[in-house]
């Protein structure tokens, strides 16, 4: 693909779809993340959101995958402030940011923090139109070896801490993944309120 650089206002108007019920548009969501996310695309399980950006030309520029937030997050949860029991209650008024995808051959500034910015300003009212609640707080984790979170700090994300390197698999303790940042982005203004509920 021919790189698409310049300024943001160079793309003409961009637009931002949740796509998550829209069968064509999820394919195309899917192959880029299949193709272009180190992560890959494995499908959903549980609450989620799918989004698209594209540009004046029907471009595909982006897409951001939010799911379920993770079970356990130490600096998340000393964040929060919530018990064990409160965790559980309140978790679904988590979602966790778990793909975030600029096709490679943008190269355009300020558009991921613009993005970011634009989706999470409809994030919670989009979850409340699917699946009849809010969302208070985003959290992601940013593979620190790979990435330096540079959208996330200019979209004003808080970084906590990282994760123990552990996956919700290591039920005996012996596996070892990448650790990861953790970043937080309130929805709510009274989040600890509603979260420790």
């Amino acid at each position: 693909m021919a790189p698409i650089t310049g300024a943001l206002g160079d793309l003409g108007p961009l637009t931002v779809q949740e796509i998550s019920q829209d069968s064509t548009a999820k394919m195309r969501f899917a192959a880029a993340l299949s193709e272009f996310h180190y992560l890959g695309y494995r499908g959903t399980v549980g609450e989620n959101l799918h989004y698209t950006v594209t540009d004046s030309r029907d471009r595909l520029l982006a897409c951001l995958l939010f799911g379920s937030a993770a079970w356990k997050c130490k600096p998340r949860d000393e964040y929060i402030g919530w018990n064990p029991d409160q965790r559980a209650r309140n978790l679904p008024l988590l979602t966790n940011n778990t793909r975030y995808l600029i096709l490679p051959w943008i190269q355009v500034p300020h558009l991921s923090s613009w993005i970011l910015g634009r989706v999470l300003r409809r994030l919670s009212e989009d979850w409340q139109r699917k699946y009849g609640h809010p969302i208070a707080l985003v959290e992601t984790f940013v593979e620190r070896e790979r990435f330096a979170g540079t959208s996330y700090k200019a979209s004003n994300w808080l970084c906590l801490g990282t994760t123990t390197g552990r996956s919700r698999q290591d039920r005996r303790h012996i596996l070892q993944v990448p650790i990861k940042d953790v970043y937080l982005y309130p929805l709510a203004r009274a989040f600890r309120q509603e979260l420790a509920a």
